[in-house]
């Protein structure tokens, strides 16, 4: 059951990833005095195209009726490329960023007729293009709505797609992992009747991250595939953050739960432990807002640097909780282990939780830092390897997560003879000379 304070969180993903449009998107531009608007960002293949329509077109200049409109107008530039642009504009060696020989001019202004235009526009040289808007006419503000929409051809079918090249594979990514997480779900089920006398409550609960997981990538496998085909989400990109966000909550509260030995070690949970759990819930749901907002603003929103930075304090501070618990238990059993004489079952546990701990430790750096840098570092082509990283890793971290702490019939806790348990006191007193 979903917390009442959520609802209202709730409410806001809902009607934030409803305004979704996907790889065609439409911009409504106010007043803007800008010198350079960037719209979109695309990866063309050989055969990639842009359809871009503005209506609405208002230019807001008292001091000047009449500017000159070829000043204004919209090019496709690449990454590379940008910064040698900049620099023949510093050196007065173009007057207008319209005029570089290496952009590649789409519609300027002086071929309007009216408030509005069509055009399409086709693109031979495959790289990642970003759809810009020059404005070189100082002081004048300029009010339009831009829809805009890209996409490749795929040269067997002649059909459209609308995801970038490199997210082209995303739909059978998405698929294939589904279906891991599918006989994943089955293989659990089976575990957990076969060994039910042994189960406990959080058995359950690792079930339930396992299936939100996989109808999480069963709406965004939908979701890629219909804005692969139309350019659209057809409303699965709602369902998709849903079930992204309860998987986000759930996942994280497991990690707590296991990190306190919630049902392997004791019944209940304490007072800080609970702080913990509603430290992360929140933190979980702004994340999940904010994560909506980046994904439905488009590469270059004007607010989308301090989301993204929102995005990254709470999700630090939300990694950072879950590992607070797991050290209090590795602390409580290291203390355990000196008080009431089962030293080789102390032992034991303390080398599961410090396994644990670091196996989340790898995880958050790993989905944090390196899936980041293969985001960086990759070929647009190749976007599609960051997804499959960081799809390894989560699967990576169920499957220890299960196998360690799966339901058992014989807990090898309690099968300890006497050699065992003198070797495991050995091994603390070591530890504790080693520390000390």
């Amino acid at each position: 059951m979903i917390p009442h304070f959520l609802f209202p969180f709730l409410l806001t993903l809902l009607f934030t990833s409803t305004t979704t449009l996907a790889e065609i998107r439409v911009t409504k531009i106010r007043s803007d005095g800008r010198l350079i608007i960037p719209f979109d960002e695309f990866g063309f293949t050989h055969s990639g195209h842009l359809i871009l329509n503005a209506s609405h077109i208002k230019l807001s200049n008292s001091q000047n009726p009449k500017p000159d409109l070829s000043k204004l107008g919209f090019f496709l530039t690449t990454r590379d490329t940008w910064p040698r642009i900049i620099n023949q504009l510093q050196l007065n060696e173009i007057q207008c960023s319209l005029n570089s020989n290496l952009v590649k001019p789409v519609f300027s202004f002086d071929k309007l007729e009216n408030d509005q235009f069509d055009t399409a526009f086709e693109l031979n040289d495959a790289n990642l293009y970003a759809l810009v808007f020059a404005n070189c006419i100082p002081n004048l503000p300029v009010s339009m709505n831009v829809r805009s929409s890209m996409y490749n051809v795929d040269t067997k079918t002649g059909q459209r797609v609308y995801l970038s090249a490199g997210k082209a594979l995303l739909p059978l990514i998405y698929l294939f992992f589904f279906m891991v997480y599918v006989l994943l779900a089955g293989l659990w089920i089976y575990v957990v009747h076969s060994k039910i006398l042994s189960v406990f409550r959080i058995h359950f609960f690792m079930l339930a991250v396992i299936v939100m997981k996989a109808l999480n990538l069963l709406c965004e496998t939908e979701d890629k595939s219909f804005i692969k085909r139309t350019g659209t989400a057809h409303g699965w990109d709602v369902l998709f953050y849903i079930f992204s966000f309860l998987k986000g909550i759930i996942l994280f509260t497991l990690i707590v739960l296991i990190g306190t030995g919630w049902s392997f070690i004791k019944p209940y949970l304490q007072d800080k432990e609970k702080k913990v759990l509603m430290i992360v819930i929140p933190l979980q749901v702004v994340a999940n807002v904010a994560q909506v907002v980046i994904d439905e603003s488009g590469p270059f929103a004007e607010d989308l640097y301090t989301w993204k930075k929102v995005f990254l304090f709470v999700d630090i501070l939300c990694c950072c909780a879950v590992l607070f618990p797991i050290v209090w238990s590795i602390k409580n059993l290291r203390e355990a282990a000196k008080s009431d004489g089962k030293a080789a079952v102390n032992l034991m546990k303390l080398t599961l939780f410090r396994h644990y701990y670091i196996v989340v430790i790898c995880y958050i750096y790993f989905t944090r830092v390196v899936v980041y840098a293969l985001e960086t570092i990759t070929s647009y082509r190749y976007e599609w390897t960051s997804v499959v990283a960081a799809e390894l890793a989560t699967l990576a971290l169920y499957i220890f997560t299960g196998y360690n702490f799966r339901p058992k019939t014989h807990n090898p806790y309690f099968a300890i003879d006497d050699e065992e348990e003198e070797a495991a006191s050995e091994a603390l007193k070591l530890e504790e000379e080693f520390e000390l």
